[in-house]
């Protein structure tokens, strides 16, 4: 379940490939996407795998982890900004069909509900992918979230908005809750792919390696799904069994 690649372009590589391999499959896969610095590498290579290879996407569904709330959808901070820059502008996604919550909706917890249910209406999701954060969240699923979860409105930890504050200008702005995806609807996605890049994931990921499935570690949950997959680069993987570090993918 655990692979290590030599960097986070090797990464790139690779999940590019099984993503295109999955919509080539079926073209209108229903994906789900995440954000963050984990992400970008994959999404340019995504965009380029793309355009070389001529690869239809009008036909997907996606579903984002997550959105804060109190964020408009054109916030240079929000995750629907971010999925614009990074992926949704520059290829021809049907935009309709492009789904992450509202962070200005005037009732969250019945967004968070038809959220669910739109996931569920699609026929779940194919391929998720996760980030990690460094205290084992997916998503905003922080230590403690039931893994029987359903989309829901989370209050941001401290760590959680420190770890965040690299964003924005100053700490006050980073929003104090997020709608996320449920550990119970990430767990129904058919097949999961986990990235951890760099240094700054490596103590999570040996206590991921290690620890019992355990809603203190919410990441943890991934290794029971049946298809799982996690990746890391060698600076990630530098607290993993030598074995693991030794059989590094190309």
């Amino acid at each position: 379940m655990f692979y290590v690649f030599s960097n986070p372009q090797a990464i790139a590589e690779h999940v590019s490939e099984l993503l295109i391999a999955q919509i080539q499959k079926k073209n209108d896969s229903v994906l789900g996407l995440a954000t963050g610095s984990t992400m970008e590498p994959v999404y340019e290579k995504l965009c380029e795998q793309v355009a070389r290879l001529n690869v239809d996407v009008s036909g997907l569904t996606t579903f984002n982890l997550d959105e804060y709330i109190g964020l408009g959808s054109d916030h240079p901070q929000s995750y629907r900004y971010y999925m614009r820059q990074h992926l949704f502008n520059r290829l021809a996604f049907a935009q309709h069909r492009t789904f992450l919550p509202d962070g200005l909706c005037a009732d969250p917890v019945k967004q968070c509900e038809q959220y669910s249910g739109q996931i569920q209406q699609a026929g779940h999701i194919d391929l998720q992918l996760l980030g990690i954060g460094n205290n084992g969240h997916i998503g905003f699923n922080e230590p403690g979230t039931s893994f029987g979860s359903r989309t829901h409105v989370v209050p941001l930890t401290e760590q959680t908005r420190i770890d965040n504050s690299r964003f924005f200008d100053s700490l006050d702005e980073v929003p104090t809750q997020a709608i996320t995806l449920g550990l119970q609807d990430i767990m129904e996605s058919k097949q999961i792919i986990l990235i951890a890049t760099g240094t700054n994931k490596a103590q999570i990921m040996a206590e991921l390696y290690e620890s019992p499935v355990t809603e203190q570690l919410p990441a943890s949950v991934v290794k029971s799904h049946p298809n799982a997959m996690i990746l890391l680069d060698e600076q990630a993987a530098q607290f993993l069994p030598a074995e693991l570090r030794d059989a590094v993918e190309s």
